[in-house]
């Protein structure tokens, strides 16, 4: 198959072109680095010529409301609406666990609009809602951070390989599509502060971590389950630990 990644030199997206690359399938990896430019529109109609499946990983340089929303409104319509042009068979977009529960937050809303463009757009598709990465937990701790302490919630979270996401993302999009929303998650789960405590411990000792009992990501308040699936979900293998120690390796 002929598979287009938007977002396909980034963290995610680079793993999952290669991996679909070692499956044998024609990748292009989209970005404007490589002349494809999602937000302008410059380069996807020629992309998506005779293309069989897109994978939307772009993401907003801005987390702030509004730079948010127009980021992925544009991207979004702009890529769905060269999918219809080409005859693109199957869009996979990667989006949030607890998505729809945090429209209080700008980003989260932009993610929203994100998903209900391409659920009615009429390109068959599969939503894929992850948990937090692994890689994400120091911007948690950045954010919780007030000296030599870190405040962070006991909520419930059970964060996910990055790597395990683009195997995830790489089988979903040479999968027929869902029509619907699928959710993927780390093997664990426990509270955010005990995730963030571990983290705290193997790369500043230093620090202590405060944990609260008020439900907040990021200073907005959400049920105890918001960050975790719903129910069934695909489960990666790698465990937090894992990545603890990869870190310690590259010391």
């Amino acid at each position: 198959m002929k598979i287009v990644i938007i977002g396909g030199t980034g963290l995610i997206g680079s793993n999952v072109a290669k991996k679909l690359r070692q499956l044998g399938h024609s990748v292009i990896a989209g970005s404007p680095s490589t002349g494809i430019n999602a937000l302008t529109g410059e380069g996807l109609s020629d992309a998506l010529e005779n293309t069989d499946v897109v994978v939307d990983l772009s993401n907003s340089p801005s987390f702030e409301d509004g730079p948010a929303i127009q980021f992925f409104e544009t991207v979004g319509r702009n890529i769905l609406s060269a999918e219809l042009n080409a005859g693109v068979k199957h869009h996979v977009t990667l989006s949030i666990v607890g998505t729809h529960l945090m429209e209080g937050m700008g980003y989260m809303r932009a993610k929203k609009i994100q998903e209900d463009l391409v659920k009615s757009s009429g390109v068959p598709y599969t939503i894929v809602r992850s948990t937090q990465f692994h890689e994400f937990v120091p911007t948690i701790v950045a954010g919780g951070a007030q000296g030599n302490q870190v405040h962070v919630s006991k909520i419930d979270f059970q964060p996910i390989a990055a790597e395990d996401v683009a195997l995830f993302i790489a089988r979903f999009a040479i999968s027929e599509p869902s029509n619907g929303t699928v959710e993927i998650a780390g093997p664990v789960r426990g509270q955010m502060s005990e995730f963030v405590e571990k983290y705290v411990k193997a790369t500043d000792a230093e620090k202590s971590v405060i944990a609260s009992d008020r439900n907040e990501y990021f200073g907005l308040t959400v049920p105890a389950s918001t960050l975790v699936p719903d129910g069934n979900a695909y489960l990666g293998e790698t465990r937090f630990q894992q990545y603890l120690d990869s870190l310690s390796a590259k010391v």
